[in-house]
């Protein structure tokens, strides 16, 4: 299985597997510019339409393998099971090959076992989302690194991490007037930073529940990606050009980290007033590259080119 780059994600949209648009929506037919798209069997489904969306994700599937397959420039496709043994009666239907992969809600090390069990046959890529209690705690999250990096970090292509849910573990929901990150939510995406991000998973943004605030979602975006979170979940298609710009790159750190890659660069040097350290900053560089190539660059590249010709690159004593 070819690795899919966290990056590709973008802005992913959860939909119910209710919905009775999803092969349009898959097919690039009704959302401009969605990048991923997770069919939801879980928390967006009542357990009385269970049954009605297991149906109608089958006849979703069913109508891809019509036309040939999903095309290359639709959205990534994923699926959401309601429970482990969900996932594993999903792995035995033959047209499950038609999707990238499973996002596995609510993970923990207790039922890390039962989930890798579940997909164990199958080739798809993973998402695991982290929303339970044990979230808050460093220890747990420490041992979850370890229990995954042992049991096939390769198929993740990255963490979701549940905002509401974690927020709801603290009986608190989020000020309409204020970023994620003036809760404790700031606390736990940090550390979940450090640790899983320290470990090379990459690790995804909370949903933005105000439909009416897009500057303020554009601020927690700016601290999303100050944190290394490569996406963010969108719930409204209207949060989705506004996610994929503010992943794209802007000149200045796309021609700063190309300069720390070249194999002729020095140990240390100052670009454009700041100093660069490839031995230190070469991870970010890679992660910066990676960005601008499925988001694009902020701006005029061409200038800034200019710009960094002419500006000092220069070792530093």
């Amino acid at each position: 299985m070819d690795r899919l780059s966290p990056y590709a994600l973008g802005a992913t949209l959860y939909m119910p597997a209710t919905r009775e648009d999803l092969l349009e929506v898959v097919f690039g037919e009704k959302i401009s510019g969605l990048r991923s798209l997770v069919v939801c069997l879980e928390d967006a489904v009542a357990e009385l339409d269970v049954n009605v969306a297991l149906s109608n994700l089958q006849c979703l599937l069913e109508d891809i393998h019509a036309r040939g397959g999903r095309p290359g420039e639709g959205p990534l496709l994923f699926v959401r099971p309601r429970t482990a043994e969900m996932a594993a009666r999903l792995n035995d239907w033959a047209l499950i090959r038609h999707v990238d992969g499973f996002v596995l809600p609510k993970l923990t090390l207790n039922n890390l076992r039962a989930w890798e069990a579940a997909v164990a046959s199958s080739p798809l890529c993973l998402m695991p989302t982290l929303e339970t209690p044990e979230v808050f705690d460093p220890g747990a999250m420490s041992e979850l690194r370890a229990a995954l990096l042992e049991g096939g970090a390769e198929r993740i292509i990255a963490l979701r991490i549940g905002g509401n849910d974690l927020m709801g573990c603290l009986g608190l929901r989020r000020n309409p007037r204020t970023t994620l990150y003036a809760t404790p939510m700031s606390y736990v995406i940090a550390m979940l930073s450090g640790i899983m991000g320290s470990a090379g998973f990459a690790l995804t943004g909370p949903v933005f529940e105000q439909l009416d605030n897009l500057p303020l979602l554009e601020e927690e975006l700016a601290l999303d990606i100050a944190h290394g979170l490569v996406g963010k979940t969108a719930i409204h298609p209207l949060q989705i050009p506004i996610i994929h710009r503010a992943l794209q790159v802007c000149p200045e750190d796309l021609l700063a980290a190309q300069l720390m890659l070249q194999a002729e660069a020095p140990a240390v040097f100052q670009f454009n007033g700041s100093m660069c350290e490839p031995a230190t900053h070469s991870k970010w560089a890679r992660g910066i590259v990676e960005r601008a190539r499925w988001h694009g660059v902020r701006g005029d590249l061409a200038s800034a080119q200019e710009t960094g010709e002419q500006a000092t690159v220069r070792g530093v004593a």
